[in-house]
């Protein structure tokens, strides 16, 4: 019996080990900071225009009192529109000089900023697009209040930027336009994905679950930027990856379905995950530049 008890207590370890293993891996992953997001840029693109722009960095207080760090890249001709600019996980504010460039160059002043755990701001946990999703909305206020010459506002998001800028719209939030590049419908079809991958039964997306709860106290299962297309009005251009193998573009075109506004949706051909803009940067500019027509 003795024996009974500790394999059980053995096996009850192993399963606490990993629940807490896996979600402090799936929601606190290493982040870059400013200077590798930035190499990384420029390794991959021009990033010369960002020196000549004018610029403003500042702080706003997110969701729950938490500060992130932003910046406005201004227009090099003076403009009343105006698009916020979220990045993807483990990058930062620079991750989104690749899309920056062409909303400038469209007549938009830029503002770029840090996710909550990302850049500049305090290490914390990711939430994929809970939390998140509130500290956007307070940006966009902090935006509507700091730029009293704003006209038009817009929202561009790239994979965790993109299921951020979804949720935030169960908010109804007062803007434009939305465009969401390789975004998730769903966090856990992802990690379920990545656990096949490895070889790692998918059942145990349970337990990494239950390890986000008791962790973290959010459940990875309720991260889920499709519910917040249920009710959604505000335009939406969905863009996706067409040979995207880690955010398969079932998750984009699942939230086309869903959305209930004017909506648009592209597949870039030969592009993998959040590669898109690279792939082909004048179609994907003239995909966006035509969709804002239509929204203006």
């Amino acid at each position: 019996m003795k024996i009974i008890i500790i394999i059980a207590a053995v096996i009850l370890t192993l399963i606490f080990l990993f629940a807490f293993f896996t979600a402090g891996f799936t929601m606190t992953g290493r982040r870059q900071t400013l200077e590798e997001a930035f190499a990384w840029q420029t390794d991959h693109y021009d990033t010369a225009f960002y020196d000549a722009l004018e610029k403003n960095s500042y702080t706003i207080s997110g969701a729950n009192g938490y500060t992130l760090h932003a910046e406005l890249l201004k227009a090099p001709v003076p403009s009343d529109r105006y698009i916020i600019l979220s990045h993807g996980y483990t990058d930062n504010r620079f991750g989104s000089l690749k899309y920056a460039g062409m909303y400038l160059d469209l007549g938009y002043n830029c503002i770029i900023y840090d996710l909550r755990g990302h850049g500049e701001n305090e290490p914390t946990f990711t939430t994929y697009g809970l939390l998140e999703s509130q500290d956007l909305m307070e940006l966009i206020t902090d935006t509507r209040t700091r730029y009293p010459d704003l006209k038009s506002l817009g929202l561009h998001g790239e994979s965790l930027g993109a299921a951020t800028t979804l949720t935030a719209l169960k908010y109804k939030p007062e803007i434009d336009f939305a465009v969401a590049d390789c975004g998730f419908s769903d966090i856990e079809n992802v990690l379920r994905g990545g656990f096949r991958s490895m070889h790692i039964p998918e059942f145990l997306f349970r337990l990494t679950d239950l390890g986000a709860r008791l962790r973290y106290g959010f459940s990875l299962s309720k991260m889920r930027p499709i519910d917040s297309m249920n009710e959604n009005t505000i335009p939406v251009l969905f863009i996706h990856g067409e040979d995207d193998s880690f955010i398969l573009p079932r998750n984009t075109e699942a939230m086309y379905e869903r959305t209930q506004g004017p909506k648009e949706l592209f597949l870039m051909p030969g592009a993998g995950h959040a590669e898109s803009v690279l792939t082909d940067p004048e179609r994907y500019r003239q995909v966006v530049s035509d969709f804002l027509q239509t929204v203006r």
